[in-house]
């Protein structure tokens, strides 16, 4: 049964800068915290689209290893949704959905994983859990930072 991580954020500004920002494949590096050494290992740049294949190498516990995504929905600057194809998951499918709300932009990110080598796999369920939260909230707060920095709580 796979499980299901969902975090949204609040941005004032328009769907198609938020949008654009996501396009580019090498703001995904700037959005990830650092101790996972994220790196994006497809020549850059590169164009965005269905069937798009993007190979990364990062750390997760400590572990080195590669993870590839395909894009199976590009649809500007609605969503667009990402599922790996090579990674530490038996599935990840992450859906990143844009709606526009008059001056700002609501970004919701939805994750559907199921995690390797059952039952081993239920048991850190709640380590990867903790882990997606720590992540997405880092990624957050990197957003606010580069697209609102007005908006940053001590600027």
């Amino acid at each position: 049964m796979p499980q299901i991580f969902e975090t949204s954020m609040r941005l004032p500004r328009s769907r198609d800068d938020v949008f654009d920002f996501f396009a580019d494949a090498g703001n995904l590096q700037r959005i990830t915290p650092p101790e996972l050494h994220f790196r994006v290992l497809t020549q850059q740049p590169f164009q965005i689209a269905e069937g798009t294949l993007i190979d990364y190498r990062l750390r997760l516990l400590g572990v080195p290893f590669s993870w590839q995504t395909c894009i199976d929905l590009w649809d500007p600057p609605l969503c667009f949704v990402d599922r790996q194809v090579r990674g530490p998951y038996r599935r990840w499918i992450h859906t990143h959905t844009f709606v526009d709300e008059g001056d700002e932009t609501i970004i919701n990110d939805r994750v559907e994983y199921l995690l390797p080598l059952p039952p081993i796999g239920r048991i850190v369920s709640p380590l990867v859990k903790w882990q997606l939260t720590r992540i997405f909230s880092y990624r957050q707060r990197a957003i606010r930072k580069l697209l609102a920095p007005d908006r940053v709580p001590g600027n």
